[in-house]
């Protein structure tokens, strides 16, 4: 699989996973499917670019609690694609957090699935 493809795979996992989340979660609001693959397109750059960068920033706090810090990211991660996607809301910091737990299992459940 070449990673065009990969990306593609990624983004449409993401979607799928933030429409799951946004059924689940009453914090979690998405206006319709261009939303939602907004949402997952926006989430899939911002992880491939900005998140790595986050992670070894703030490296030495999440050596400090063990990882969890990662949570913290991965929360606002998902916060700011809310504040980037129009239909895409999240009512809080900590529902983004929630919801980026709820989005990492679907993911993950999803990969194995396929």
């Amino acid at each position: 699989m070449n990673k065009g493809s990969s990306f593609l795979t990624k983004v449409l996992l993401n979607a799928v996973s933030v429409g799951i989340t946004a059924g689940i979660l009453p914090g979690v609001d998405v206006n319709g499917p261009v939303a939602i693959l907004l949402a997952g397109f926006i989430l899939g750059l911002l992880n491939a670019i900005i998140k790595p960068i986050l992670i070894i920033l703030t490296l030495p706090i999440t050596l400090l609690t063990l990882g969890l810090f990662a949570l913290i990211i991965n929360g606002f991660v998902l916060y700011l694609t809310a504040l980037l996607v129009s239909g895409f809301y999240i009512s809080s910091f900590w529902m983004a957090v929630l919801a980026s737990i709820i989005i990492s299992i679907v993911s993950a459940i999803l990969n194995m699935v396929l």
